[in-house]
């Protein structure tokens, strides 16, 4: 992507619904962000329908994406991990968004230089269930990677069938 970039290159997408447990984590993000704004960084929260943001997220012209939601992956509430486009279209045969979010990405990816998706393994996801605490944890732990600037050093990489340790402890 060529032009002019606004000072805050990054946008943060945070997805999911808040009403159903843990699905709630992008908009909890969203929601902590808000209340403590993150250097550099634009936040939408997309709730459930994060492709009615496309054209923001255009708007703001940025160099990175980072697109977060709560994602099962097999692995202990609360861990955190990379997750490749190509595995996304497999994980998310059935979503609780109105679109596959593997459609958003493909719509930005001639717009964006980097963009990342970051799930956050919910332990439940139902209607009216509170947020885990694990999960909770999870999105405060995002949210210092995110100031830091460290998301790609420590957050290790979805492998289906080999799972790494999750997140550096420094």
């Amino acid at each position: 992507m060529t032009g002019n970039r606004p000072q805050a290159d990054q946008v943060l997408l945070c997805v999911g619904n808040c009403l159903m447990g843990d699905d709630g984590a992008g908009p909890r993000l969203a929601e902590i962000c808000l209340q403590q704004p993150l250097a550099h960084w634009t936040v939408i929260d997309g709730g459930v329908s994060p492709e009615n943001d496309i054209y923001a997220i255009r708007e703001h012209r940025p160099r990175r994406l980072v697109i977060v939601d709560a994602t099962d992956m097999g692995l202990a509430p609360g861990e955190l991990r990379i997750v490749d486009e190509k595995d996304i279209a497999e994980m998310f045969f059935v979503t609780t968004h109105s679109m596959p979010l593997t459609f958003l990405m493909q719509q930005l990816e001639d717009d964006i230089d980097e963009i990342t998706f970051i799930g956050i393994q919910p332990e439940v996801v139902a209607f009216y269930y509170p947020m885990s605490e694990a999960v909770e944890q999870a999105i405060h732990q995002l949210y210092a990677l995110l100031a830091a600037d460290d998301i790609a050093r420590c957050i290790s990489p979805y492998l289906p069938n080999i799972q790494p340790t999750g997140v550096c402890d420094e």
